[in-house]
């Protein structure tokens, strides 16, 4: 495992630094990528912790010109307002809808759009729109090795949690897929070692998603239920500790359902519960 604040080369044009916020729903901490030699793009700076913001200020000194954000949730951009204060670099990424998740400092002169490339010396990010963990997730392409920086979109280790109404599980295997448009090589994950095999790891991830589907829908064969009930059943494989995170991605997945007419959401006794339509 790579030590917090050390800086790890990658590649030839990428490097990296893990921020010392390690957790469940983190893994080893956030990654945080420098790619370039003499003008640079940061990617996802991570949180505003003042030893990994030292520790980017370090690597990158006066040579810093694009932050790029994959999206906007507290272990991914909170450190690009400090960053970019200390060092006149311009933000790159979209912003959303507060729903009490999003760090609301990360404010980009514009937003960027799908397929908007940024570039510097020897490097070319191109920007693929990926909604799903979020609605303003974002990766980028790094052309020239094929290696796209993931952010939550992919994780090394372990699921995306999916949170309605800003995450939406349509889109995110939709999202997933789309990587397969792209000439990606590697996938350089949010948090985690690098992977390998792009096709096949979106292939193993939306077929995941599709099975668990399955199993919520084989679920609702008897009576209506409630998002309590349903995960008992339907995240068996996961520790109950996880439950409440799992729910997330249940009611995504509900939704998902319901949007394609297969499922019906009742209120009883005042608790939203689920069926199947008739």
């Amino acid at each position: 495992m790579q030590p917090h604040g050390e800086v790890r080369t990658l590649s030839g044009r990428v490097r990296r630094i893990v921020a010392p916020n390690p957790g469940p729903m983190t893994g080893p901490g956030t990654n945080t990528y420098i790619v370039g030699e003499s003008d640079l793009v940061l990617v996802d700076p991570g949180p505003a912790v003042a030893s990994h913001v030292d520790a980017i200020l370090a690597c990158v000194g006066d040579r810093l010109r694009y932050i790029a954000c994959t999206h906007t949730h507290p272990d991914h951009s909170p450190a690009a307002a400090v960053v970019a204060d200390a060092t006149g670099a311009e933000l790159i990424g979209r912003t959303t809808a507060d729903d009490r998740h999003q760090d609301l400092s990360f404010q980009p002169a514009s937003q960027i759009d799908d397929d908007e490339c940024i570039a510097g010396q020897d490097w070319t990010l191109r920007a693929i729109r990926t909604p799903g963990h979020v609605d303003n997730h974002v990766c980028y392409l790094l052309e020239e090795e094929g290696m796209v920086f993931a952010g939550d979109h992919i994780m090394n280790g372990s699921t995306v949690v999916i949170v309605p109404p800003g995450g939406n599980m349509a889109d995110y295997i939709a999202s997933l897929r789309r990587l397969l448009d792209y000439q990606v090589k590697v996938v350089a994950p949010g948090h985690g070692e690098l992977i390998q095999d792009c096709r096949g790891e979106v292939e193993k991830l939306v077929r995941h998603r599709l099975m668990r589907e399955a199993k919520v829908f084989a679920a609702l064969d008897q009576r209506p239920q409630s998002l309590d009930e349903l995960v008992v059943n339907v995240y068996d494989d996961v520790d109950p500790m996880m439950h409440e995170w799992a729910k997330l991605s249940l009611l995504a997945h509900l939704i998902k359902l319901e949007g394609e007419g297969k499922t019906l959401k009742t209120p009883l006794s005042g608790v939203d519960h689920w069926q199947r339509s008739a």
